[in-house]
Order: C-alpha cells, then structure tokens, then sequence
C-alpha cells in the first residue's frame, strides 16, 4: 500500500503502475456531470459565457486542482440547514459518463487524478498519459466506509446544481483505491473488457 499527498506531481504519477493500491490524503472536489459540463462550456470551449459566481468558483478551484483531484460522488451529507456539513455516504458514481469531458479537464486544470468506479475509455487514458495523470478505482458499494476518510468539509460551491451535482471541497485521510488506468497507456478496465470478450465468444461458439 501507497501512501499519496495531494496536490501529487509528475514523478509521482509516472511511478504509478495499475493493480496500485493506494492510500490518499489531501484536498480535493467531488465533481459529477453537471460539474464537468458546466467546466468545459464555460471554461474550456467556452459556448457558454460565464455568469453569476462563476469566475469567482473557478479561482477558487484552480489552486486545488493544479496537481489535485477530482473524485466522481454525489454524497449524501448532513448539517444542509446549519451548514456544519459532515458526509454521510460518499460511494463513486459511474466514471464513463464523464468520458466526453475528462481528458479536457485534466489538461485546463493540470489534474493529475480521477476517482470513480467503472473505468473510463480510450480519450481518458489518451488524456492521462498527456497530463499525466492517473484513474483511481474506489470500491463501489463503500459509501459509509469512504465518507468515514472525509475529516472536513472545507466548503461547497454551485450548490444550485443540487447536493449530489455540487462541488464539494473535501479533506481526506487515508481514503482506499487501486490505480486501474495508468500515465503509461495501461488499463484494467481494457483488458478485463478484452478477457470478457473471448470468454463470450468461445461460450458464443459452442
């Protein structure tokens, strides 16, 4: 087991191979798809104009992203009406929805990790080994054991997206996961979907 701080530079992240196991601990955002629409219209490709607190959000973003992470989570979270937040579940959402976003987002912001679960396809491990960067598998089904590694809850933004959709900045401690897709064009989810493949073809076969 790897123990990582976040922000995570280069050196780091080049000496990470798949089938990692790691253990991280730092600040980062939880960020789904309305978070990373919002971030490649208004910021990226800019075909939407930026309004409202939007500029303010993304300086405030920028520092914590530059070598940080974004973590796929919608969570449940208590102290909404009092603002004491505190994570109740915090499990990984499906990572391949973000597919059309992700390698653009790592490049803007100098990511240099995504968690979620499920993997992501050829246009994010093309994106990590660019950045470079790496996928992070956290385990799917664990949200009561993930949010027990969020220590505070340093703040939130675009809360008008809904609490699951908002970007939450969030310290951790020791939160589990396995490198799955790495900056050297490696990915579990590849070879698994390769494996599969064969076995339903020779089952298909018979």
């Amino acid at each position: 087991m790897r123990n990582i701080t976040i922000p995570i530079n280069d050196n780091v992240i080049r000496e990470l191979k798949v089938g990692d196991p790691v253990n991280l601990s730092g600040v980062m955002i939880t960020g789904r798809d309305t978070v990373h629409k919002w971030m490649i219209e208004t910021f990226i490709k800019k075909t939407r104009p930026a309004q409202g607190d939007d500029l303010e959000v993304s300086a405030a973003l920028k520092p914590i992203l530059n070598g940080g992470i974004i973590y796929h989570c919608g969570p449940v979270v208590s102290g909404l009406d009092s603002k004491q937040y505190k994570f109740v579940a915090a499990g990984p959402t499906t990572s391949i929805r973000e597919e059309p976003y992700q390698a653009d987002v790592m490049k803007h912001f100098n990511l240099k990790g995504v968690i979620g679960k499920g993997g992501m396809g050829a246009k994010t491990l093309k994106g990590c080994q660019e950045a470079p960067g790496v996928y992070f598998h956290a385990i799917g089904g664990a949200a009561t054991l993930i949010a027990q590694t969020v220590t505070r809850v340093l703040g939130v933004y675009k809360m008008e997206f809904g609490v699951p959709e908002a970007i939450w900045i969030i310290e951790v401690k020791d939160f589990p996961v396995v490198v799955t897709m790495d900056a050297h064009g490696k990915s579990l989810h590849e070879v698994v979907e390769q494996e599969s493949g064969k076995v339903l073809s020779e089952l298909l076969a018979k």
